[in-house]
C-alpha cells in the first residue's frame, strides 16, 4: 500500500532557529546578522518565521535583542513574524513592537513548568487569560505551545489529559492554535499519534502544529507520523540548531532543510528552495564558527551529480 496518498499536498514551515536555536548559543549573534539570515530565510522562501522572544534578558541573553530585531526586519505582507512571551509584560513589548504573531507557552508537566517559568500549571493557566486579554482587539495572532507535551525528563511520560485540558483553555480563550511540543526529544511514533488522535478528537476546529527535536534521531520519523495524520504545520530550526535551556539533555530541533528535503521527496509542497535554503543554514554555520547537524546542507539533494572526472578512483 502506498501510503503517501493519505498524505497532505502542501504543508507550512516556521522556521524557530532564530529563538529557539540561537537561545541555546553562548556567543551573542549581533541584530543585524540576525536580520541579514531572516532575509535569506525569506528569500529563500520561508513564510512563517520565529524571530525571537521577549523574555528576561537576565534568562535569556542570546535573544536580549528582542524589540531591536523586530524593528530591523524588512516586513512583508505575505510573511509571518512571531514571537515567544513568557508572560504580561514580554506580550506587552512584543504587540507594542507590532509583531503579527505572539506565542504563549508552559510545560505540561508541573516539575519542567517550574523550572521554565517559575510557575504551576493552574498560575500559567491563568496567566492565558491575561495574555489574551492584552491581544484581544490589537490584530495580533496568538499562539498557545505546551511544552514537553510527549515526555517529561522529570515526570516521565504525560497524560492525554492534561494535554487534551490544556489545550482546550487555548481553544476557550480563542488561541489561533495549539502547538506541541517535543522539548527533549522524548516523542516516538506512538504517543505522537496518541497526543494528536486525543486532541482531533476533543478539539477537531483547532490547528495542531508540531514541534519536534532530535534528541533521540527520530525527528523525522515523528514528522513522518504527524503527516498520517493530516497535520500541515510543523515547527523547524535552520542547521538542526536548538534546545531547551531548562531540560537536560536536550538537543536540537528538527533540522529546516533535511525537512524541506523530505517533503520534497514525497511530492509535498511547502514553497522553500531547499537549495538556497541550504546556503543560508552554511551562512548560519559560519556566523556561529561551529559545525551544525543538519545533513543535507552537506550532502545536498538525492539526486545531486558531481562530474566524474573529479572523482578519485580505485587503485590496483
Amino acid at each position: 500500500m502506498d501510503h503517501r496518498t493519505a498524505f497532505p499536498t502542501r504543508i507550512e514551515i516556521t522556521e524557530v532557529g532564530m529563538r529557539d536555536g540561537l537561545q541555546m548559543e553562548a556567543t551573542f549573534v549581533p541584530t543585524e546578522t540576525k536580520a541579514r539570515l531572516i532575509k535569506r530565510l525569506v528569500d529563500a522562501g520561508v513564510r512563517q518565521i520565529e524571530a525571537t522572544s521577549f523574555v528576561s534578558p537576565r534568562a535569556v541573553p542570546a535573544l536580549r535583542d528582542a524589540a531591536e530585531l523586530i524593528a530591523s526586519i524588512e516586513r512583508r505582507a505575505d510573511v509571518t513574524i512571531s514571537v515567544l512571551a513568557p508572560n504580561r509584560k514580554g506580550i506587552e513589548r512584543a504587540v507594542a513592537a507590532d509583531v503579527d504573531e505572539v506565542v504563549v507557552f508552559l510545560s505540561a508537566s508541573e516539575s519542567h513548568n517550574r523550572k521554565n517559568l517559575n510557575r504551576s500549571i493552574a498560575d500559567s493557566l491563568n496567566d492565558m487569560r491575561e495574555a489574551a486579554d492584552v491581544v484581544r482587539g490589537t490584530g495580533v495572532h496568538l499562539k498557545g505551545a505546551i511544552a514537553v507535551a510527549f515526555g517529561c525528563p522529570f515526570e516521565g511520560d504525560i497524560s492525554l489529559d492534561t494535554i487534551a485540558s490544556i489545550a482546550t483553555r487555548f481553544a476557550d480563550l480563542g488561541f489561533s492554535s495549539v502547538t506541541l511540543g517535543d522539548t527533549t526529544g522524548m516523542a516516538t511514533p506512538t504517543n505522537v499519534r496518541a497526543a494528536v488522535t486525543r486532541l482531533q478528537q476533543a478539539l477537531p476546529d483547532m490547528p495542531i502544529n508540531l514541534h519536534f527535536h532530535n534528541t533521540r534521531g527520530l525527528g523525522l520519523v515523528n514528522v513522518m507520523e504527524g503527516l498520517s495524520l493530516g497535520i500541515t504545520s510543523y515547527e523547524s530550526s535552520l542547521g538542526g540548531i536548538g534546545g531547551c535551556p531548562f531540560a537536560p539533555g536536550a538537543t536540537g530541533n528538527v533540522c529546516t532543510e533535511d525537512t524541506v528535503n523530505l517533503m520534497n521527496e514525497l511530492g509535498i509542497d511547502t514553497g522553500i528552495d531547499l537549495a538556497r535554503l541550504c546556503e543560508v543554514a552554511r551562512d548560519l554555520e559560519g556566523v556561529l564558527a561551529h559545525p551544525l547537524s543538519g545533513q543535507v546542507m552537506r550532502a545536498g539533494p538525492r539526486l545531486r551529480s558531481y562530474a566524474l572526472e573529479e572523482q578519485a578512483a580505485a587503485v590496483g
